[in-house]
């Protein structure tokens, strides 16, 4: 209750802060109009998944996201707008006031459309090379498509899915890997949107780690059925893949909070690890969130892929993502790891994503001082 309250305090502020500013009739009502649907319909956004009929409950959560992801530019928007007229108050400049009053509104409906369209498309793929000490040469090359975060629920379905998967599929990876937050639901509710993830197609197979999400979903249901789909799924363990003549360890754990739902999942990146071959040219992990690296740096890991944080999704948001974890987006080192961090394949939430676009990665490890074409 107490923070339906705030919502609606919020869109209180917003309103009197610009709706006095704009020119005319007309324009003040339709942003009273608004504010009072986008207040109205983001609880019942999240309330209405609660309906029996799964297509009712798929409405109201897309008019639900649409109308927080509009809330929230505009809340930024008039943040900026404080700010801006706080700055101009010692100088001499024209009334600011009614034309930045227009620009509010005008700015969040355009920034809405790009955000929007920027979720809503195929994500692009992205390259990575990822330079490697000592790698053996049957492994120079070697590559990992990775697709994470995809939150498949009310608002991403199976033929999102199917986009992700035919694009994979086009770039012939060593590997797949997804790294988490694949679903925002229950089995019963989504196993006909993820059953395209069994037409993944890689030379040594598709591997999985449980994001945050699946544990709110539950877990070991999701984990059942991404086995039956043929997907490996690795719970603080190892497998060895013969590539050539060397081999490669692909390591997977739980996600970094997976302890607290189920005790037996707790992450144990030096358990993912355990007894794999001393000799093994390159020692991979997976997981969900990019604060697991100190953990896999301690474990002797040479490459963590994670995802989790979205990249911030959409602006501002990308800036506070450090404030909980060590690294946003893109190739990092901690120590003597290599810590990729994808700003996903989905969204969550609102369905807009605007300067942290999605991304399927190819990762490929290369030999320091060799390319390959």
């Amino acid at each position: 209750m107490p923070a339906l309250w705030l919502l609606v305090l919020l869109h209180v502020y917003i309103g009197a802060r610009i709706a006095p500013g704009l020119p005319g009739v007309v324009a003040p009502a339709l942003l009273v109009a608004w504010l009072l649907a986008s207040a109205v319909l983001i609880p019942v956004g999240f309330f209405g998944r609660k309906s029996r009929s799964r297509a009712a409950a798929d409405r109201w959560s897309w008019a639900g996201m649409l109308a927080l992801g509009s809330f929230s530019m505009l809340f930024v928007l008039t943040l900026l707008r404080e700010l801006l007229l706080l700055a101009a108050l010692p100088f001499d400049l024209p009334p600011l006031a009614a034309p930045s009053a227009m620009a509010v509104p005008l700015l969040a409906v355009l920034a809405v459309v790009l955000g929007v369209v920027g979720a809503r498309r195929r994500a692009p793929v992205r390259q990575v090379d990822i330079p490697i000490e000592g790698l053996p040469a049957a492994l120079h090359g070697f590559t990992v498509a990775q697709i994470t975060d995809v939150h498949v629920g009310p608002t991403v379905k199976r033929a999102y899915v199917q986009r992700i998967v035919d694009a994979v599929n086009q770039l012939q990876a060593d590997a797949v890997v997804i790294t988490g937050d694949l679903v925002d639901g229950r089995v019963q509710d989504l196993q006909h949107d993820v059953a395209p993830l069994a037409g993944l197609r890689s030379r040594h197979g598709s591997f999985f780690v449980t994001g945050n999400h699946e544990y709110y979903s539950g877990a070991p249901e999701w984990i059942a059925a991404l086995r039956g789909l043929g997907i490996r799924v690795l719970l603080n363990e190892h497998v060895v893949l013969q590539h050539g003549d060397a081999r490669l360890v692909m390591a997977g754990v739980a996600d970094y909070t997976a302890g607290h739902f189920e005790a037996s999942h707790r992450s144990d990146a030096r358990a993912a690890l355990a007894g794999a071959p001393a000799d093994a040219g390159l020692r991979l992990l997976l997981a969900h969130q990019p604060r697991s690296a100190a953990g896999a740096a301690d474990a002797g890991f040479d490459v963590q892929l994670s995802g989790h944080t979205h990249g911030g999704q959409f602006l501002p948001w990308n800036f506070f993502v450090r404030l909980q974890q060590p690294f946003t987006a893109g190739l990092h080192r901690l120590r003597g790891l290599w810590v990729y961090v994808s700003r996903g394949t989905g969204y969550w939430g609102p369905p807009m994503r605007l300067g942290a676009p999605s991304e399927i990665t190819r990762v490929r490890f290369i030999q320091l001082n060799r390319e390959t074409p």
